[in-house]
């Protein structure tokens, strides 16, 4: 038995959990690098019976899936991977396996930005090491207003923090009831253009669907603060790239945090390596010690109990009636 482990960017695997009761009983082979090309992709994963998946660097659609005779089992970090079609797994027979999720830290990530730009932290510092002081001035947090979209579990957790901060806080998504925002101590924007018209930060939590995809264009960049910030730690594709470039460049609005983008990882000449006031960190919001503890401990968790006959944590257990 053949096991892929993918993506592996910082080349952790091996080190954060224990693969010996996985290597007892088949060979485990680690990519380092990220295949773009769907067919590269195939050509590299044809040989293995496993693969575990970190997230959602690569995709999985039908496409490739039907491509891969030999895979049985596909493990993905964490319970949900919108990027895997359980469906077509399911009609090819693949178990998909997901693992458990801990820690804080993508809102943890989330104001690390916010304060970033907010007191401009990465150009003070560079500043300081060229022998300035003191470069610019910066927007202090308290009284301000932090506008969430989105009120989940990380939603409010960044509630909780801008109120420890003393900001008030506005939260609105398409299905957010006065009662959420009730259990969280929020107030319920009216309208998504109120709260980005309101704002004096603007933090997104929202999932990426049809329904999220763009929901950030030129009409509602306008509507903000030029002063205001915007920080995204979802997905890139929920705000409009090029209304986002077009903002920054015309100082529509006062900056912006990015953890996640349109491309990734994001090509050398991606045109926001270069915008100006703007923090860019390259989609590290679930990338933390604990998370990955638990999502390649999980990853092994699941392999071993596959290569048992026990499979665990199967997200489309369809496929185990099919098998049976």
């Amino acid at each position: 038995m053949r096991v892929a482990v993918i993506d592996d960017f910082l080349k952790v695997a091996l080190k954060t959990a224990d693969w010996g009761p996985v290597q007892a009983q088949a060979e485990v082979t680690v990519f380092t690098d990220h295949l773009a090309d769907p067919k590269a992709l195939i050509e590299r994963l044809k040989p293995f019976e496993i693969v575990a998946v970190m997230r959602e660097r690569s995709a999985f659609p039908r496409a490739v899936l039907e491509q891969l005779p030999n895979l049985k089992l596909l493990v993905t970090a964490g319970k949900v991977n919108r990027s895997i079609d359980l469906a077509a797994a399911t009609d090819q027979g693949v178990i998909v396996s997901g693992t458990e999720s801990v820690g804080n830290s993508t809102c943890e990530l989330a104001w690390g930005l916010i304060l970033a730009v907010a007191r401009n932290i990465p150009a003070n510092d560079a500043d300081v090491r060229q022998g300035g002081w003191q470069l610019s001035t910066g927007m202090s947090l308290q009284d301000k207003t932090l506008g969430i979209l989105g009120l989940g579990k990380i939603g409010s957790r960044s509630a909780k923090v801008a109120q420890a901060f003393g900001m008030k806080v506005i939260a609105w998504s398409q299905n957010l009831t006065e009662e959420r925002c009730k259990e969280i101590g929020v107030e319920k924007a009216a309208s998504k253009e109120d709260l980005l018209k309101r704002a004096d930060v603007v933090t997104i939590h929202l999932v990426l669907s049809d329904r999220t995809r763009g929901l950030i264009g030129a009409p509602d960049l306008a509507l903000m603060k030029p002063t205001a910030i915007l920080v995204n730690t979802s997905r890139g594709p929920i705000i409009q790239q090029e209304a986002l470039l077009a903002a920054l460049e015309a100082g529509q609005i006062g900056g912006a945090g990015l953890d996640v983008y349109d491309i990734e990882p994001m090509p050398a000449d991606h045109p926001l390596r270069k915008a100006p006031r703007t923090v860019l960190t390259p989609h590290l919001g679930y990338v933390s010690d604990s998370s990955f503890g638990a999502f390649y401990s999980g990853s092994v968790e699941d392999i071993a109990a596959y290569l048992n006959g026990k499979p665990i944590r199967v997200l489309n257990p369809d496929v185990l009636q099919k098998k049976a």
